[in-house]
């Protein structure tokens, strides 16, 4: 294989609604899990982004640039767990729009 040669895929992604494309590997109920793990990491950021901080707990810059990495693996600790709670209706919704398939 060279640099020239293109990347063709070895399998053909779903087609779930328009424009959205989910690979074939990947499981209305992972793809649902993920979304809740993205959904939770985005609520963590938004309510560390809110706690008022002094200078002695400060972690300075540096924390500042990797809150959102420590959020988004907060987010991704819950949804590893019980979650939410919103995984097993975004997956229904999946199937639905998949037309009641669950690709399996």
């Amino acid at each position: 294989m060279t640099m020239s040669d293109p990347i063709v895929p070895t399998t053909r992604p779903i087609a779930t609604a328009p424009n959205t494309i989910v690979p074939p590997h990947r499981t209305p109920a992972a793809v649902a899990r993920q979304f809740e793990a993205v959904f939770a990491g985005q609520i963590t950021k938004i309510l560390m982004e809110s706690v008022e901080q002094d200078d002695a707990f400060s972690g300075g810059h540096g924390e500042e640039m990797f809150r959102g990495v420590l959020a988004e693996q907060i987010g991704n600790s819950i949804a590893a767990g019980k979650g939410l709670g919103i995984a097993s209706a975004v997956e229904a919704q999946i199937i639905r729009l998949q037309g009641g398939s669950d690709g399996e």
